[in-house]
């Protein structure tokens, strides 16, 4: 009989993860530049911007007239509002002529442009023909069966983040704004082959002291699920020099993977040739791993080699648990999670009795479990679905979901896997570029815009780790502070200026203050706002403004500071509030109105969390520091 070597050195399972780490750099390999219709699957190697809004017009979700909504207000079948009709039909792809004046109305298409002076649209089931115009049997709010240009994407607005995995939502959003290639992290190319006189391929007759090989097929679609590209080898018999030749001409692959002939047994040759390829050799031969103790790991000039066992169970543990994570490193790649989810809903969710609706929503984990929060977006949304974790269906029967209610949540794709950072509260650039920073390290970070005093309720209700927010207390005159209570800790974010954006040289703005610029726009009807949403603190700093006035484009509501700068400069309104640094790329005018405080709100009981802990530690760094400033905030003490 034969002897048998000895392992070299069985290192412990935490001592093996350090090698490997130190060996091989856990990051991604690199970028290319790829065709959209190539993106799928790929990982994101930059932030995406938008460089349109989308829609990109103000549209009509129906068939049926545009209207002033105030001149529909007391309509019913008993008594309709009658409205003239002007000479213009508006189909799609037509832009609008005529303006809609006091008690007109223009014919309009599903999809048409809205014409300026509209503000709502009656749908064609909702009128009666009259001779030169139209009875309106239904009142329209304002902002009725419109999507309104940029609610969906704003000009500037950053809508996927680098490091996310593209599918088909993804690629949907990468298509409706106009990219026709992306940046993404290159592949890794992984070498697999199968050895031993025992394996033979599967469709292969089976005969005595055969065994089919299914370890090549569990990790090349291991690989492909990770990310990579797997280049199978075939299967390659006992035999020194044939083993040695192929290995050789593998090493120009990203990485190596063979399975069985690491145990130092008679006849396990892999380990015998690996060794000899080249410096600096094996540098792990033995794992205290039950299963998976033969896990062999070479490195040969800068390819890494990985043996792993022969048994199919101890082959894919090991893989998981040693090459997957260098592969989703490589790849720029995180891990994946479950399918369906119980969670509560935390507000009441209204439905249209008579039909089942799925509702798009994000899930956000709070002390008691799941919350799912409804996506307030139309069904012309793309964001809307790329950004949703999944859906709940509600009866067509019920009229009602209730607040805390129960509900079974269907996630979009394979699986979920929670956030290590959830941030509900106030758009803000700066945010945006922290939630980067951090994504950029591997962390998986949710952020849900909803305005301070939104985020400041899901704060209190533990369904956030941050809530960003710039709420003033008039009375005495400190930012945030005062709105907290003993269950939240104030984390001092940065400064930030906001004020009146205007497009440069229109008089009614140009040379003025902010207040008395809004006075002169106020007194122009022909001067058209675009707001802010409500629950913002952008939205009550523009209400203070306002004092009860509602100019025109008072109900058309930006979700984003980039959004209201995209409107103002491409002419969609007039002036709007936003911060600083979003009116200086596209030359906006800028009238200082208020420098505010821009901090976040931190339920005690998350303080812990890794990811909060990463969160803190990256706002005091100086290079984090510095792009706030280049962003134009003001840091206490930046460098």
């Amino acid at each position: 009989m034969q002897s048998q070597e000895q392992f070299l050195s069985v290192v412990t399972a935490e001592e093996a993860h350090r090698i490997f780490r130190e060996a091989v750099p856990h990051a991604p390999l690199g970028a290319e530049t790829v065709p959209l219709d190539a993106a799928l699957g790929r990982v994101l190697a930059e932030d995406v911007t938008a460089a349109i809004d989308v829609p990109a017009f103000d549209r009509s979700n129906v068939d049926g007239f545009a209207v002033r909504a105030q001149d529909t207000f007391g309509a019913e079948e008993q008594a309709p509002v009658f409205l003239r009709l002007t000479a213009e039909v508006i189909h799609t792809n037509v832009a609008p002529r005529v303006e809609v004046t006091a008690g007109a109305a223009s014919a309009i298409a599903t999809g048409g442009v809205i014409p300026r002076g509209a503000d709502a649209v009656v749908m064609v089931e909702y009128t009666l023909p009259k001779d030169g115009g139209v009875l309106v049997t239904r009142a329209a709010a304002p902002g009725a069966m419109i999507s309104f240009a940029g609610t969906d994407i704003g000009a500037g607005e950053t809508v996927l983040h680098r490091r996310a995995r593209l599918t088909s939502r993804e690629t949907g959003v990468l298509a409706a704004i106009g990219r026709a290639q992306v940046r993404v992290y290159r592949r890794p190319r992984v070498a697999i082959l199968s050895t031993g006189d025992e394996i033979i391929a599967p469709g292969a007759p089976m005969a005595l002291g055969k065994i089919y090989d299914s370890n090549g097929t569990i990790i090349a679609d291991a690989v492909r699920e990770l990310g990579a590209e797997p280049v199978r080898l075939g299967i390659v018999p006992d035999d020194a020099k044939r083993l040695e030749r192929v290995l050789r001409e593998a090493l120009d692959h990203d990485l190596v993977l063979l399975s069985g002939g690491t145990s130092k047994g008679a006849g396990d040759l892999n380990y015998q040739v690996v060794q000899k390829l080249g410096a600096p050799g094996i540098l792990v031969h033995g794992v205290a791993l039950k299963p998976g103790k033969p896990l062999c790991f070479a490195l040969v000039g800068k390819t890494p080699i990985v043996i792993l066992p022969g048994f199919p169970t101890s082959a894919v543990f090991t893989f998981h648990e040693y090459v997957a994570p260098m592969l989703r490193a490589m790849a720029g790649l995180g891990e994946e999670d479950p399918l369906r989810v119980p969670a509560t809903v935390p507000m009441r969710v209204n439905s249209e009795r008579g039909r089942t609706e799925f509702l798009l929503i994000n899930l956000v984990r709070g002390s008691a479990g799941f919350s799912a929060y409804p996506m307030g977006k139309g069904s012309g949304s793309v964001t809307a679905f790329s950004n949703a974790d999944g859906f709940i269906a509600i009866e067509r029967n019920r009229e009602i979901v209730e607040p805390g209610e129960p509900v079974q949540v269907t996630l979009i794709g394979q699986a979920l896997r929670p956030a290590d950072l959830i941030f509900i509260g106030s758009h803000c650039t700066g945010v945006d570029y922290l939630i980067s920073r951090l994504c950029e390290r591997g962390w998986r970070v949710k952020a849900i815009a909803v305005g301070s005093q939104g985020g400041l309720a899901a704060a209190r209700r533990e369904e956030c780790d941050l809530a960003g927010m710039h709420l003033l207390d008039e009375q005495t005159g400190v930012y945030n502070a005062p709105f907290l209570d003993d269950t939240l800790r104030l984390v001092k974010g940065y400064g930030r200026r906001q004020g009146v954006l205007f497009r440069p040289g229109d008089a009614r703005f140009e040379g003025r203050g902010a207040e008395a610029a809004v006075a002169a726009a106020l007194a122009d009807p022909a001067c058209r706002l675009i707001n802010r949403n409500r629950g913002s603190g952008t939205r009550i700093l523009i209400d203070r403004l306002l004092k009860g006035a509602r100019p025109p484009g008072f109900h058309v509501e930006a979700r984003s500071h980039n959004a209201v700068a995209a409107a103002i400069h491409q002419g969609r309104a007039e002036w709007g509030v936003a911060i600083v640094n979003v009116a200086q790329p596209l030359g906006l005018g800028f009238l200082p109105l208020v420098d505010e405080e821009y901090d976040f709100a931190v339920p005690k009981t998350r303080l812990e969390r890794p990811a909060v802990h990463a969160f803190l530690a990256l706002l005091g760094e100086p290079e984090a520091r510095r792009g706030l400033l280049e962003l134009g905030m003001t840091v206490a003490g930046a460098p």
